[in-house]
């Protein structure tokens, strides 16, 4: 099992229970209590969990936005790279926020004759620099530690929009829950942005296939595109997901 994904799989495992055993992680994951420790102690000096005695707890409900920024980099940038070729100019594109979200923003910004849709504030300022590009910064409750807006007032405002694409990034994707997020603020804004965009195409790296977060927003057989790097063939749960997506494109 890689890395990340052990990484990812034990957030899971916390995100479901709060506290979790080294012994339970050992059974779930099936790797050596010494593999576990080492990747406690790892997400512990990020700051994502706090070690207790035989186990672990979550600091916050998901690492900072600086961690994430700063994570699978690579893999990102390569999916934001296919996810760019996908847009047509003249396109009316609903973005979310996030990480990826950001990545993809700094490829697509390149491009003109787009009309944006966000409620991330570095999403909409990206394309905002570039003359040729409308955009729409929805209104809404600001989260200053993501950067965006939502609650009530930021999806009815997603409402009065049809988009041609909803570009989107998941905590996870499972072949029967689909695309599912934490924080049920920003399930609701990327459940809106699906039901009024003609096409959904999600941005999603290795560490989050298989993965299923606390809500669920989009079903499997509604992502037309999952866009994601080579290292998720390595996934058990890749085959089903490829199964259950319209289509899986590969960065």
């Amino acid at each position: 099992m890689w890395h990340e994904e052990r990484h990812t799989r034990i957030r899971d495992l916390l995100r479901s229970s709060g506290q979790v055993s080294v012994e339970r992680i050992v059974t779930e994951l099936g790797v050596s209590r010494e593999t576990i420790r080492r990747d406690l102690v790892e997400l512990a000096e990020r700051g994502e969990i706090r070690r207790v005695h035989g186990g672990a707890v979550l600091t916050s409900d998901e690492p900072p936005i600086d961690v994430r920024h700063a994570t699978r980099v690579r893999e990102k940038r390569a999916i934001a790279k296919v996810v760019a070729g996908l847009v047509e100019s003249g396109q009316t594109i609903f973005m979310d926020a996030g990480s990826t979200m950001n990545v993809v923003a700094e490829a697509l910004a390149t491009r003109s004759g787009l009309t944006i849709i966000t409620n991330a504030v570095d999403v909409a300022s990206r394309f905002a620099a570039r003359a040729g590009n409308t955009v729409h910064l929805l209104g809404g409750r600001f989260d200053a530690q993501i950067g965006c807006t939502n609650g009530a007032t930021t999806v009815a405002e997603i409402h009065r929009y049809q988009a041609h694409v909803a570009i989107l990034s998941p905590v996870g994707v499972d072949a029967k829950a689909g695309a599912s997020s934490f924080e049920l603020d920003e399930v609701e804004v990327a459940r809106a942005m699906c039901a009024n965009a003609r096409r959904v195409i999600l941005a999603a790296d290795y560490s989050k296939i298989g993965v299923r977060s606390r809500a669920s927003w989009c079903e499997p057989e509604r992502i037309d595109v999952l866009v994601t790097d080579r290292k998720s063939e390595k996934s058990r749960a890749f085959a089903a997901v490829r199964k259950a997506v319209g289509e899986v494109t590969l960065a």
